[in-house]
């Protein structure tokens, strides 16, 4: 049996051969789990692998993703210092982006917190004054009905 570590907590799982194949042969088919199951011998639905190996799946992927986070942040900048036309590169950078995104490397947005206070910084009203008006302005509350 094989050791794979899960996502959810550091305790190493054990696996059978069997299991352990089929992330191997997941890796292999590029994420093809239907054939990734047949190959490692399982003959039933591969929903049930998959179902039972998640966490292992979600460890595996982001392997993956970590591993090919270098390609990305080169293609990044060979696309903003490349002189000449690149076929699709938004797509390109779109994808590097989010690649880089996913597994921690983003834009930092910085936030300028700086305050200046000065001695007059707070101004007091006066209170204010009632408002009085004409008893001819107010309507009798019984002539309404």
């Amino acid at each position: 049996m094989a050791i794979l570590p899960t996502v959810a907590n550091e305790t190493k799982r054990q696996l059978t051969e069997k299991q352990q194949s089929f992330l191997d042969y997941l890796v292999e088919t590029q994420g093809d789990a239907k054939q990734a199951a047949e190959l490692a011998g399982y003959s039933s639905h591969y929903h049930h692998v998959v179902k039972s190996l998640k966490n292992e799946i979600l460890e595996l992927t982001n392997e993956i993703l970590a591993n090919s986070a270098p390609k990305a942040a080169f293609k990044l900048v060979e696309i903003m210092e490349s002189s000449r036309p690149i076929v699709q590169a938004n797509n390109k950078l779109a994808a590097a982006q989010t690649l880089l995104d996913r597994v921690g490397v983003s834009k930092v947005d910085k936030v300028d917190v700086n305050h200046s206070v000065n001695s007059s910084g707070i101004f007091l009203m006066p209170d204010k004054a009632p408002i009085e008006l004409p008893e001819e302005d107010y309507e009798d509350i019984s002539d309404r009905s």
